[in-house]
């Protein structure tokens, strides 16, 4: 292939006819129902700003202790172990206190699930806590009420309801933590109530399939780096499926080739649309949905008459896949034992199959476990049985939203209020809340006691690490008030655990002090029984053979996803995550309908026309890759009660969920799509996919790689003018700070925006801002396309400050703002910068950004706001990382390599007599990473990790030509190709 051919460009061919995006600071967007009155601002620098506003500052606020509590030393963090479970998705995290305010979610390096990294909603959790539209008392009908009042009128209801044998209903989202479970028996037995378990996005479809097949229905553990071969079927394990952090963690594992490997495991990803999987790996296959089926039966098939196994009778995949399967076939007939295949569909006959591959090829007991065994996911479709039928007199609702997540909404909003008595248990309003009689807050997971036994064998706790915000209550204190049980909840728990735990550990310490042992690491591991399996031969078999029935109506078939961001649909109230963009996409704030560029051609659609999807009309986005028949829709949008107007963005794409044989399925065949003529612009944040013949992100393939160690690396002759340089040459005595990236081992997931957003205050801007080319990320995440359209390959790049020893910011500052410090940071001196922009017009990476409005408050000027999502108030500012600067309007901003932190661990050092260890110090962007691809430190120091990595042959820096001389280098993306 050509270079001028080999990096594609989609979307100027799918752009608009009209560039509808405003230019920068042309205008900005006033909302009328915003909290203030916002002023249309001209595009002032700061000095100018603090000029009109004839220097007055705004009233700073501030309470001394009058007696300092002993554990709190202002000015200086306290971490407490926590662990994050949300919807379906946990982490063992550390919690970062400063002034008895948690402002950071760390990765608990003690953690035996996920000891490195955290995903994004993980790092954007932080901010729920200082939610502006949290419930902030009990709420009677409508109407402000006293705890007291609440939980007598609600108690005699419940009892009169139990004495008269009515259906009491209690409906949760899968509980892990094993201290709720038994509160909650007690309170069904006393109650003769039903407990439901209900999952927005389920698996009980796995369940089933492993019942049926193995004779357990427990979530096996997957190992991915056991795997030399891993298959995925319409699979997102790197984004959405199970357990992503934990997954990435072992996939990077083994795509790292400095630590004496010298071999990658291969993976083929098998799906329709492009998923944040599909576009890390090795080969994708493209493949229209409705041929999942057929795929797993042709797979299984073949498998089975090598082993002499009866067959399956049933359609064969379109003959153009036959081929890639074959070398699919091949490569798992070769790593039996060592292979891994996983599918992502919610059905119970798909999974048996999958059961059954993977058993013919040897994998159960060795890729696929039982020893730790998955407690989430427990959600089935007998919580609809429950609610609709019967007629229940209560409904309890405990941190669900049925009536916006479940395709019956209709229905189960009229069981709710046909109820005699309901009750919504939440910490934030929600469609479902709104219908209930009685709504009690909850406080949020960092204000809580609780623990957690995401996996069989491996209990967690939860601390809070503040004190309650609200008139608010935890749903297990109402329970027991409910039972009257005057146990606290806190002892609650230490009980159970003294009773149940105690007893497993192998330490001779008292209760007491395993408890506080407990706390202390965050998580407590014992020995439990291995989970017996047995092949259930005849089930199995009648479940193998239902795949052949399938057929499907003509149409479009569409597949709903789970949004890496948005997920379940708690994201939208989040904005953080809101305007983190998606990775594979990168469209911020809504979603949107997936098509293929084939059908955008043969329909005359454009990135942003409105198409109509069945009953949902959305704005169409053409994606490279997407399977022709086959439609991609995000779901977790659309949500309207309890965000600000300004937050309400995209379409509730949940009714479209199919039921089939009482599993609910996330593809739904037989859709019509047309083309509506109204128009949608989206919050694109990359509108240029092409890297036009420069070798910005570099790859190789493995052979290459081994072949020649700078393959896709090779050296370019040195250019005559990088032997002379305008620029006088640094000199670094001390330390010389630099960053590596491994792209080989990078997925691309986000984490690291959202934790760099979390750590260095950065504003959000909401999507009219967006949209002019205004968002604040200090590091993005750059998506490239290799190939043609039908399916190409995709390569990604985080980018943030480079710090240039030749930076090209640093020269054409008036006023000095932007400086190079003697450990090679390029700096930034807020109180001088003007707002000229010229560092942002030279910087060859265009990583800075500008302030065009007052985002934070800072701002000297009085009414001169611009915030959309209500960040800017007294509440939400108690977010912030008070070692960061708060920046105002007119000035730019850009990475600091977190310079924060440096000086934190470099005082430290020195307090302690010591030198700097390697290693000790790790930047917001690193310390997330779940994939370990990012590492810092003093390249100075010759036996640092990073000094390595800028040594080894594979790494390179962005736009060498230009001699700008970065501190940030790449490693070279290495693709085990056939």
């Amino acid at each position: 292939m050509s270079e001028e051919n080999k990096y594609w460009h989609i979307l100027d061919e799918f752009e608009p006819e009209e560039d509808v995006r405003l230019a920068a600071g042309e205008q900005v967007v006033s909302s009328p129902t915003s909290r203030r009155n916002f002023l249309k601002v001209l595009g002032l620098g700061s000095a100018s700003a603090a000029l009109i506003a004839s220097c007055q500052r705004p009233v700073e606020k501030a309470i001394p202790y009058f007696i300092k509590p002993e554990e709190i030393t202002p000015g200086k963090a306290a971490y407490y172990a926590s662990s994050y479970f949300n919807q379906n998705e946990y982490c063992s995290v550390l919690v970062k206190v400063r002034d008895s305010r948690p402002i950071k979610l760390e990765p608990n390096p003690k953690s035996l699930i996920t000891p490195r990294g955290t995903s994004g909603k993980v790092q954007a959790s932080v901010l729920d806590v200082y939610n502006v539209n949290r419930y902030a008392s009990p709420l009677i009908n409508g109407e402000t009420a006293d705890w007291t009042t609440a939980d007598q009128e609600i108690s005699a209801q419940l009892k009169e309801i139990a004495e008269k044998g009515e259906k009491i209903v209690l409906l949760t989202p899968t509980i892990i933590s094993p201290s709720t479970r038994q509160l909650i028996g007690e309170f069904t037995r006393a109650y003769s109530a039903e407990w439901q378990m209900y999952d927005a996005i389920p698996m009980d479809a796995y369940r089933e399939a492993n019942r049926r097949f193995f004779g357990n229905e427990a979530l096996p553990q997957y190992r991915f780096d056991k795997a030399e071969c891993i298959v995925a079927l319409g699979c997102d394990f790197l984004g959405t499926w199970l357990s992503p952090v934990e997954f990435s963690t072992q996939y990077s594992q083994r795509r790292d080739l400095r630590k004496g490997q010298h071999d990658l495991n291969r993976h083929y990803q098998i799906e329709a649309g492009m998923s944040l999987s599909g576009s890390n790996a090795d080969i994708r296959i493209r493949a229209d949905r409705s041929d999942y089926g057929a795929i797993l039966l042709y797979l299984h098939n073949h498998l089975a008459s090598q082993q002499d196994l009866p067959l399956i009778e049933g359609k064969l995949p379109p003959e153009e896949l036959r081929e890639d399967l074959g070398k699919v076939l091949a490569d798992l007939s070769r790593n039996k034992g060592q292979s891994l295949l996983v599918c992502g569909e919610n059905n119970p006959d798909y999974q048996v199959l999958v059961n059954s591959i993977n058993y013919m090829l040897g994998n159960v007991g060795q890729t696929i476990t039982w020893d730790h065994s998955y407690n989430h996911y427990r959600g089935n479709n007998n919580w609809s049985e429950s609610l609709l039928s019967g007629n229940p007199a209560a409904v309890i609702l405990w941190d669900v939203n049925p009536v916006y997540n479940a395709p019956q909404a209709e229905k189960i909003k009229e069981a709710i209020q046909n109820a005699r008595l309901s009750v919504a248990l939440g910490a934030l309003p929600d469609e479902s809340a709104a219908l209930c009689n009685y709504v009690l807050p909850s406080p949020g997971y960092l204000e809580c006691w609780d623990d957690a036994e995401y996996k069989s064998g491996i209990a967690a706790v939860l601390q809070p690490t503040l004190y309650k915000l609200f008139d608010s209550r935890q749903a297990q204190e109402t329970l027991l008030s409910w039972l009257g049980n005057e146990t606290g909840w806190r002892d609650y728990i230490k009980n159970y655990w003294t009773e149940n735990y105690y007893p497993k550990q192998n330490e001779s310490t008292d209760p007491d002090r395993f408890w506080v042992d407990v706390l202390r690491r965050g998580e407590f591991a014992y020995n439990i029984e291995a989970q017996s399996i047995s092949i259930q031969s005849n089930e199995a078999a009648t479940a193998l053979r239902k795949v052949n029935d399938e057929s499907f109506p003509a149409g479009y078939s569409v597949e709903l996803t789970e949004g890496i961001n948005t997920g379940t649909g708690h994201g939208p109230l989040n904005p953080w995550l809101q305007e983190c963009p998606d990775p594979v996409t990168r469209i911020a704030w809504g979603n949107y309908a997936s098509i293929a560029p084939v059908v955008a051609r043969q329909m005359g659609i454009k990135n942003g026309d409105v198409v109509q999807v069945g009953a949902l009309k959305l704005p169409a986005f053409v994606q490279p890759g997407q399977a022709d028949r086959t439609i991609s829709i995000m779901l977790g949008y659309g949500r309207s009660t309890g965000i600000p107007q300004e937050l309400i963005t995209g379409v509730n794409a949940y009714p479209l969920i199919d039921e089939k044989e009482g599993f609910r399925s996330l593809t739904v065949h037989g859709l019509d799509l047309k083309k509506t003529g109204e128009f949608d612009q989206l919050a694109l944040v990359q509108g240029h996919q092409s890297m036009e013949g420069r070798p910005i992100v570099r790859e190789a393939t493995l052979s290459e790689w081994k072949a020649q160690p700078n393959a896709g690396n090779e050296m370019h002759e040195e250019v005559e003018h990088h032997k002379t340089s305008l620029y006088p040459p640094h000199e670094y005595k001390g330390h010389k700070w630099a960053m590596a990236i491994d792209l080989s081992k990078c997925t691309g997931c986000s984490a690291c925006v959202l934790a760099c957003n979390t750590e260095n205050n950065i504003p959000v801007v909401g999507k009219q801002e967006v949209l002019k080319v205004h968002e604040m990320n200090w590091i993005r995440i750059d998506r490239y396309y290799n190939g043609d359209d039908t399916n190409p390959e995709v390569v990604r790049q985080p980018v943030m400050c480079q710090h240039c020893d030749n930076a090209p910011c640093e020269n054409v500052c008036p006023v000095a703002a932007t400086n190079h410090s003697s450990e090679g940071l390029n700096q930034m001196a807020y109180n001088r910068c003007i707002g000229t922009r010229y560092c942002n017009n030279n910087c060859p990476y265009k990583v800075r950004r500008f302030n065009w409005l007052d985002y934070t408050g800072a701002d000297a000027i009085p009414n001169n706001r611009y915030d959309p999502a209500n960040l800017t108030l007294d509440l939400s500012r108690m977010r912030h990382n008070p070692d960061v600067t708060v920046r105002a309007k007119g000035v730019i901003e850009k990475c600091s390599f977190c310079v924060q932190r440096i000086q934190e661990k470099k005082l430290n050092a020195k307090l302690e007599g010591r030198p700097l260890y390697d290693g000790e110090l790790l930047t917001a962007c690193q310390q997330v990473c779940s994939a370990d691809a990012i590492v810092f430190g003093d390249v100075n120091n010759p036996d640092s990790e990073v000094a390595k990595m800028m040594k080894d042959p594979r790494n390179y820096h962005l736009l060498e030509e230009i001699h700008t001389l970065p501190s940030v280098g790449y490693l070279t993306k290495i693709r085990n190709k056939s």
